[in-house]
């Protein structure tokens, strides 16, 4: 028997895609003490590779990555038939209406700007949190 909570506040599966180490880790620690199981990737090839092995039921997406940006990742994980309905939300430091605009275009349901507090965090998880 497990201690889980029921399931509407359940924990879901959280994928963060960011190539620095502070902001996975920041997100990673708020997202486990919301009592969500989380997955790290560190560039949009990586990302790829665990959206496919793990089906998350939620992506934070940084934009700017080296050698597959966010933008592109996003599209790619949209693209898949599989993996269409995953809630994609953009993650920058920039927070102009362009980049905003760029994110919907490929997919983005949402776009949390850096820092984020772990509030800003678990709010936008269960805004968009996809039904399991």
């Amino acid at each position: 028997m497990s201690n889980q909570a029921p399931a509407a506040g359940a924990g879901i599966k959280v994928l963060v895609i960011d190539d620095s180490n502070t902001i996975r880790r920041s997100a990673e620690i708020f997202l486990k003490q919301g009592g969500h199981e989380v997955l790290l990737a560190e560039d949009g090839f990586d990302a790829l590779s665990k959206v496919n092995d793990h089906d998350p039921d939620l992506i934070f997406c940084d934009i700017l990555m080296p050698r597959l940006d966010g933008y592109q990742t996003c599209a790619i994980i949209k693209r898949n038939v599989r993996f269409a309905s995953v809630p994609v939300i953009m993650l920058s430091s920039k927070d102009g209406l362009f980049d905003k605009a760029r994110g919907r275009m490929v997919g983005s349901e949402d776009y949390l700007t850096k820092p984020f507090t772990k509030d800003q965090l678990l709010q936008a998880v269960a805004q968009h949190r996809r039904a399991a």
